[in-house]
């Protein structure tokens, strides 16, 4: 992690056209209308978005870049949703924002959006998603659990030996052969031994901007920080002006780049005055979201910005306990959709991530992989005591301590 999250910075002069080939046909719309559920989905995995994204920043330092995929995050878990019931499956209701809509309707809506967006301007972007479903062998899951992730997440499953020391390799070559060798390994080798199943997504883009920055223009210019410093960063500039999007309101400078035929775009916001970005986090709730891009308006101007490529990782399980998804991680999950005799749960959630801008586009990557645990698969708890300790001897029944010490060095 280099720059702050906010390298994504721009500085906006007025000036005129672009660099970088013939323009692309535009995109005004999408070639058909959402349905109810793609709609309600939509809105359900950006307000999980918002809320992760402010959830994961608060752990980080203030001086730590942040980038994550959501929908790579949403999308491996709407595959553990599917296998979920009881209190285990209102929390993951509550906490993905699926509140009234049906698992025939999630995924239906997972289903028709995955094939929408991967057939969206597919000749000037490219973006991959992919999903897949690793157990280890001699586990028997509900067959109807995994027909239902094949059927509308396209998920890939296969059944392995986890003691098996190509295992792990054998995962981590899918993704990365799907995130074009961007995210090298997402699970650890050896695999831990009361791990059962991996639930993984993948995902990868690779835009080409509309109006491409001309390398030329491309110099050393400074960052100013919010404690008050400055770095010199490679600083990006377009040599004409180009269409963007862009309004500033409420402290904030938001500017949009479009890729490609311009339904995909890169929307960036820059905190005016004495806001930082964080306060830009802290008001990044649904309707402030929807204000602020409802209020972008067509200009041409010039943009400059820094070339910045950063790679994140994140253990998010705490992250999403925070947000309501609690049991899930727990012995007591209810998993009895994925396997009846429900004795595994959510062990961990990884998620790692790429993304590389400069002069002619943006490469981005993430997988998310969600481990399942089973209990008491691995033998006899082992507590190691091999370190500096206290200890008391006491009676245990009326509370009474006889002695206590420390143990240093036995």
């Amino acid at each position: 992690m280099r720059f702050r999250y906010v390298v994504i910075a721009a500085a906006l002069s007025l000036i005129t056209a672009c660099e970088g080939g013939g323009p692309a046909e535009p995109i005004d719309e999408l070639p058909r209308q959402l349905t109810a559920a793609e709609t309600r989905l939509i809105e359900a995995d950006n307000g999980f978005a918002l809320k992760l994204f402010r959830e994961v920043t608060a752990s980080e330092d203030a001086t730590d870049n942040v980038f994550i995929s959501p929908l790579s995050i949403a999308m491996a878990l709407g595959m553990v949703y599917n296998g979920a019931d009881g209190n285990t499956r209102d929390e993951m209701t509550a906490m993905l924002e699926v509140d009234g809509m049906s698992v025939e309707e999630i995924n239906g809506a997972y289903r028709s959006l995955i094939d929408l967006l991967l057939s969206l301007d597919d000749s000037r972007v490219e973006i991959n998603l992919a999903n897949s479903i690793w157990s280890a062998a001699g586990m028997d899951f509900a067959q109807s659990f995994i027909d239902t992730n094949r059927e509308y997440f396209d998920a890939q499953v296969q059944t392995l030996n986890f003691t098996n020391s190509s295992a792990p390799n054998t995962i981590n070559n899918w993704v990365s052969d799907n995130t074009n060798g961007k995210i090298e390994e997402i699970v650890p080798n050896p695999i831990p031994e009361n791990v059962v199943m991996y639930l993984i997504n993948a995902i990868y883009f690779n835009g080409k901007w509309t109006g491409q920055f001309a390398k030329n223009q491309t110099t050393d210019r400074p960052f100013h920080l919010e404690g008050g410093t400055s770095v010199t960063v490679p600083t990006m500039r377009h040599a004409e002006a180009v269409d963007v999007r862009a309004v500033g309101a409420d402290g904030v400078q938001i500017v949009e780049l479009p890729y490609g035929g311009g339904a995909f775009v890169m929307t960036i916001f820059i905190p005016q005055g004495t806001g930082t970005v964080q306060d830009i986090i802290n008001r990044l709730d649904e309707p402030t979201w929807h204000a602020w891009l409802g209020a972008l308006n067509e200009v041409s101007a010039i943009v400059r910005m820094p070339k910045f490529r950063v790679e994140y990782g994140k253990e998010l399980a705490e992250s999403l306990k925070a947000l309501g998804m609690n049991e899930a991680f727990t012995p007591g999950a209810n998993l009895s959709k994925m396997r009846p005799d429900n004795d595994i749960f959510v062990s961990r959630v990884t998620h790692k991530a790429f993304v590389d801008v400069n002069e002619e586009g943006t490469e981005a990557a993430a997988a998310t992989s969600v481990e399942i645990g089973v209990v008491c698969a691995c033998g006899p708890m082992e507590i190691p005591v091999d370190r500096p300790f206290l200890f008391a001897i006491r009676e245990r029944f009326s509370g009474a301590i006889l002695f206590m010490g420390k143990i240093a060095q036995p």
